[in-house]
Formats: structure tokens, sequence, C-alpha cells
């Protein structure tokens, strides 16, 4: 009887011990952390990638490779594009264009947005602005072609001189183009649930004073310098620093980019963590 008492007791003191503790793992059982989504997406995260680059710029001070995180812009002009190739070589983005003004449509904007989504590649869509269109035109004929999408990235805004243009070739003053990039932005804002990036260039960003924009991330072009240098004091998001970048999986020449940020913030940012 004593022995029974005893064991009795042992056992009770035993569990009571082991109350509250979480049960054990089984041996073959992978360890979970709150930590672990993260960590596996950054395992798998290419980073500071080399690409080619068919005219290269002799940098001084800190160069684009320096950054962690690399990613390249597409139009119909790349033509056929090998997007699982594409992802291999060390992309981790792509901004592919949409539209144009308030009725042009990229050729190959469904096939390249398909293409991106398939090779598991974040991807987002940019409308190239016309200066001959109200800005709520331009914006609704985005929303009518690029699906919302939670898992793309936040539309871009591409706003620069065309000089090219045969229809257009209206220069706004600077009031009125930061007047009309809000309401653009605004609009997209309201129907995608994200703000939209604003692209600029270096004549465009001077004459215009676009970068006063308020609550606005920018993707600011610099082939010939950092952008600290060319755009002094401005904040960035995206860097464009090549037109002449040679991708595996992109036929002839494509813009090269950089997001500014470490690994894990690029995943916050785009909304992978």
């Amino acid at each position: 009887m004593r022995r029974l008492v005893l064991g009795a007791l042992a056992l009770a003191l035993a569990l009571a011990a082991g109350c509250g503790r979480p049960p054990e793992r089984d041996a073959g059982a992978p360890a979970v952390t709150r930590t672990e989504p993260a960590n596996a997406r950054l395992a798998g995260l290419s980073t500071y990638p080399r690409f080619g680059d068919r005219d290269p710029h002799d940098w001084e001070g800190r160069k684009p490779w320096s950054y962690p995180v690399h990613g390249i812009d597409v139009s119909r002009y790349q033509g056929d594009i090998d997007w699982h190739r594409v992802r291999r070589s060390g992309v981790s983005f792509a901004y592919i264009k949409a539209t144009e003004g308030g009725d042009h449509a990229d050729a190959k904007f469904r096939e390249n947005w398909r293409g991106a989504r398939a090779a598991g590649l974040k991807h987002g869509a940019y409308h190239y602005y016309y200066f001959c269109r109200p800005a709520a035109e331009q914006a609704r004929w985005f929303i009518r072609n690029v699906p919302k999408d939670a898992n793309a990235l936040p539309p871009v805004l591409d706003m620069e001189w065309n000089h090219r243009s045969r229809t257009c070739r209206t220069r706004p003053d600077g009031a009125t183009v930061r007047a009309e990039a809000r309401k653009f932005l605004s609009i997209l804002e309201r129907h995608y649930g994200k703000r939209p990036v604003v692209y600029t260039t270096v004549d465009f960003y001077r004459d215009t004073g676009i970068g006063r924009l308020s609550g606005t991330e920018f993707w600011l072009r610099s082939v010939a310098g950092h952008p600290q240098k060319v755009y002094p004091g401005k904040a960035w998001s995206f860097w464009q620093y090549s037109g002449t970048g040679q991708v595996p999986g992109v036929a002839g020449d494509v813009d090269l980019n950089t997001f500014r940020g470490s690994p894990e913030s690029w995943l916050r940012w785009s909304g992978q963590i």
C-alpha cells in the first residue's frame, strides 16, 4: 500500500511539474517559430546580382550593385521574355508597362503580367503619362487594363518629357503637372489600396518640381551618377541605373533598377512578410 501511495504521489508531482509546458515536438517535425516565414523568404531571395551592361558607366562612390535587391522594367520593346530564366538570373522584381495616355495599352502587357506571375516573380504595372489628356481619364484607362491583385506591387506613374511624341508637344508648368499627378495618384490609391510610386527623370524633376509631392515614394532615373549626387537631398525607393542592361531571358537591352533598402525591408515593402 505504501508503495502505491508513493507512486501515485510521484505521478502527481510529475504531472504538476509539466503543467503549462508545451507538448514535446515529434522527433521528425520542424521547429515552428514566429520568424520562420521571414527566414524562408529571405533564404529564397536572390541578392547582390551582377548583370551585364552593353554600355556600362564608370561609377564613382557607391555603386548600384552594392544594393542587395535588383529588378527590371519592361515593355513591348523587349519582345518575348523567358520569365523563369529572368528570375533565376537574380532579378527580384519587374515593373511592366501597361498603359499610355487614355487609349493605348502595351501590346505585351497581359503576356508579361501572366509570365512574371507564373515565374513567381514580384511584379507591378506602370502607366506612361501623356500631357494632352486629363489625369482622371488616364487613371480610369489604367484601372480598366490592370487587374486588381493584392499580391502585385504598387502601381507606378511614369512622368517624364517625351520629346519624340508626334501628337503631344505640350509641356505644362510645374504647378499643373503636380496637380494632375495628385489626381492620378489619388484615383489609383482608392482603387488598388496602395499609393503609387512616381518614376521620373533628371530634367523633368528639375523643370516641374515633381519631387515636392508629399506622401509619395520616388523611382529616380540616374544612369551617370548616384541619386544622392544627381537629386541632392531627395529620398528614393528605386533607382534606375542603366538602360542598357543585359539580363538572361531578355533579348537586347533592358532597364536595370535597384531597391534602396535591405532584403528584409524589401520583403516588407513588397508584402511578402
